[in-house]
């Protein structure tokens, strides 16, 4: 694995650390190809900071180093998000530094992420996600196959990778269980609606095999593209896209986190237990889930303001 192009008389010592890290979030603690991209994106930022400063091994890294990182980033015209994201990166890289007992612990205490606005996901109301769906239905194997997916990804909140990845021996037709895994490979059995059951159910009995024809099965993923394939991201983005517009709904309102975010302050609406709602979304952190209580009083709010007489969607 490599994390940047090497000099000429082969890598610096911290292009070796940074591979050693990189392999490490890879290998055991079993993060995905693209959250390990991520990283080494994130860490090429500090090293071309610290080759700035003539720097090539992380023993020589001072607190100042660090601190002038944020100046760095700063000049590059990076969101608050994208910094964040990147100390967060290379505080992690410092600390196996320090298991390696490369460095102390007195460089890492510079490393202070920069503060954000907590954004607010965005959501659609039941109706427009209804509005959605319906217009997604269908006769054919697509269609059928288009539904399921809207009605699996709304009524278990998965993530897309989740659900375009979904094996068929994940599937509790029975039970209406999905055992998914997430990020860093951690299973989770997710319970979903019966709406979703049926829709999954319709789909897997008419379409699938269909779509399958003569195809040899060589995936076993649950939904298939019309050559019979695994369904992918950029598939169903395009497909998700029609159907919004198909909906008069506004492309840039609707994605499939759109649908995941409206499981969860939908259930948070209807009473349920944030701690479960957690669990279901595969968070690590109940502090990640919090978030929905917010966008739930954001819309008790709208409901007031648009709904009430003293509100200022009625004038009198």
């Amino acid at each position: 694995m490599t994390s940047a192009a090497s000099t000429p008389g082969g890598p610096t010592p911290l292009e070796s650390l940074c591979d050693a890290f990189l392999t490490r979030l890879a290998v055991e603690e079993g993060l995905s190809p693209r959250t390990v991209e991520a990283y080494a994106s994130d860490l090429r930022h500090l090293r071309a900071h610290l080759a700035d400063r003539g720097i090539e091994r992380v023993e020589r890294v001072t607190r100042h180093d660090l601190i002038t990182l944020a100046s760095f980033l700063d000049e590059r015209s990076m969101a608050a998000s994208t910094r964040a994201r990147i100390f967060v990166s290379v505080r992690r890289l410092m600390r196996f530094a320090e298991e390696k007992g490369l460095i102390g612990a007195d460089p890492i205490e510079a490393l202070h992420a920069p503060k954000q606005t907590r954004k607010l996901p965005k959501i659609l109301k039941p109706e427009e996600t209804a509005a959605l769906i319906e217009a997604a239905r269908g006769e054919d194997p697509l269609a059928l196959r288009d539904v399921a997916m809207l009605e699996v990804l709304y009524g278990a909140g998965l993530r897309v990778t989740e659900l375009v990845q979904l094996p068929l021996d994940a599937i509790d037709r029975r039970g209406q269980l999905l055992r998914v895994v997430g990020k860093g490979r951690k299973e989770r059995v997710v319970p979903m609606g019966d709406v979703a059951g049926v829709a999954l159910d319709d789909y897997l009995e008419q379409a699938r095999p269909v779509l399958l024809g003569d195809y040899p099965d060589r995936d076993h993923a649950t939904f298939l593209t019309r050559r019979g394939t695994s369904m992918t991201r950029q598939n169903f983005f395009s497909r998700l896209r029609g159907h919004a517009k198909k909906a008069g709904l506004a492309a840039d309102r609707v994605s499939p986190h759109v649908l995941r975010h409206g499981f969860a302050t939908d259930l948070l609406e209807g009473g349920a237990d944030l701690r479960a709602i957690q669990s279901m979304l595969g968070h690590a952190d109940l502090s990640t889930t919090e978030i929905y209580t917010q966008v739930s009083r954001a819309r008790l709010r709208e409901t007031v303001e648009s709904r009430h007489p003293r509100g200022a969607g009625e004038k009198r």
